[in-house]
Parts: structure tokens; C-alpha cells; sequence
């Protein structure tokens, strides 16, 4: 390969194909990270259902019907945590993706620029 052809098939590679590497990686990242904190928030909401269908299907008098509903007041508190809470992991990992990719941006900027 000549020397142009060389320096020709670096360029492509500094300015295009690296940035594009770069960039898919942090996607992928990202994507997985926000499957991964999907899976778990729709798991916990599953259990929280099945417990709470178990034990109206528990309720066989008037005290078990009282005792499921004083409960429900805590599973609901503690459901508006977890939706708040999984609510934030999202945003800081969107927050994350962005700066991230703020930077790539950025370093890929001087890079064309030592390129010239």
C-alpha cells in the first residue's frame, strides 16, 4: 500500500470510522444498562401484584379483610418510592449517555482538527 493510500486509510479511520465505533460502544452501553434497569423495575412490580393478589386470595373474614386493606397503603408508599427511584436511574443514566457522548463529540472534533 502506498504511502497516500496509508495515510488516506488513517484519516478515514481518525475522522469516520473510529467516532462511529466510539459512538455505537456508548449506545450499546447505555441500551443495555437501560434494559437491565427495565428487567429489575418490571420484576419487582410483578413480585409487589403477585403478593398483593396472594393475599386478597388470603382474605377468608372481616380481620383479613382489614389487614389487607391497612396494607395497601404501605405497598402503595412503597410503590411511588420504587417508580420514583426507577424513575431517577433513568434520568441519571440519560444524563450519563449524554455527557458521554458529549465528550466523544468533543474529542472527535480535535481530532479532525490535528488530522488537518
Amino acid at each position: 500500500m502506498s504511502k497516500t493510500q496509508s495515510t488516506a486509510t488513517q484519516q478515514f479511520d481518525t475522522l469516520f470510522l473510529g467516532p462511529a465505533r466510539a459512538y455505537g460502544a456508548l449506545s450499546l452501553e447505555y441500551t443495555e444498562k437501560l434494559v437491565a434497569a427495565q428487567i429489575e423495575a418490571v420484576s419487582a412490580y410483578t413480585d409487589l401484584s403477585l403478593a398483593q393478589t396472594r393475599a386478597w386470595l388470603d382474605v377468608k373474614d372481616a380481620e383479613g379483610l382489614k389487614q389487607v386493606v391497612e396494607s395497601q397503603q404501605k405497598v402503595a408508599q412503597d410503590l411511588g418510592e420504587r417508580v420514583k427511584g426507577d424513575a431517577e436511574k433513568v434520568v441519571t443514566l440519560s444524563q450519563e449517555y449524554l455527557q458521554k457522548g458529549q465528550q466523544l463529540a468533543e474529542d472527535n472534533v480535535k481530532a479532525a482538527s490535528n488530522a488537518k
